[in-house]
């Protein structure tokens, strides 16, 4: 579903991201883990065509994001750690424009409205102004709008930081809904504890370099994630 290969990234002559090579199957939940600055943002923008990259490849389910980006940006969803949404609208008014970009229909639009709001207990608020929300209940509108268009590929950042645990309660089982029915998650964080529960596979940057991967059970092995993220951090200065 996600291919990366040799991605870099540089500003002047600091390496941002540095040949960063990571592949996500259909079906799997993939945590990015490292310290700020580490290049998770980068490496998330660069995926979803927000940032050009100075050379690698990165295709979203076999198309090439440089050559193709139109039909790979159908195909995503992008999460930013702190969403921009227009505050004069009310939620639904932002869903529907929103649904109206992607062309969604009429009816597909309203069921899904429906069934992440339920989901995500946010039904009886969309008609609040978006202005009135509190940044939870901003961050649930992000995931409603990014659901609309039925993408196979989310792309999240940090998208647990400020929500209360109902709420993250609620965003975990719409991830692994949208992996069940034969979506992809890449998502950085910095909550070890939930990547540790929900991920089924991991990646952990440092300096732009991408220090481990692979299976949880396997990067993680008889240690906790945090014990391995830690000892790979003081290893690797």
């Amino acid at each position: 579903m996600l291919k990366i290969e040799n991605l870099t990234k540089t500003y002047g002559q600091k390496y941002a991201v540095d040949h960063l090579s990571l592949h996500i199957q259909q079906g799997q939940i993939c945590g990015f883990i490292g310290h700020n600055g580490a290049g998770k943002t980068t490496t998330l923008k660069a995926c979803c065509g927000i940032l050009r990259f100075d050379s690698g490849e990165i295709f979203v389910n076999g198309h090439s994001v440089k050559e193709e980006p139109l039909i790979c940006k159908r195909e995503i969803a992008y999460i930013p750690d702190n969403p921009d949404l227009y505050d004069f609208l009310t939620g639904l008014q932002y869903l529907n424009f929103v649904a109206d970009v992607y062309g969604v229909s009429q009816t597909d639009r309203e069921a899904r409205v429906r069934k992440y709001g339920d989901l995500l207990g946010m039904t009886d608020d969309l008609s609040c102004t978006i202005s009135a929300c509190s940044h939870g209940m901003k961050q649930k509108i992000a995931v409603i709008s990014a659901l609309l268009h039925a993408p196979k590929l989310i792309l999240m950042d940090e998208p647990f930081v400020g929500l209360d645990p109902m709420a993250s309660h609620q965003l975990k089982n719409v991830m692994a809904q949208h992996c069940e029915e034969g979506g992809a998650i890449f998502f950085s964080t910095h909550v070890l504890e939930v990547a540790e529960k929900l991920c089924h596979q991991v990646a952990i940057i440092k300096n732009g370099k991408l220090v481990a991967s692979g299976p949880m059970d396997q990067v993680r092995g008889d240690s906790s994630l945090e014990e391995v993220f830690l000892e790979l951090e003081e290893s690797h200065d």
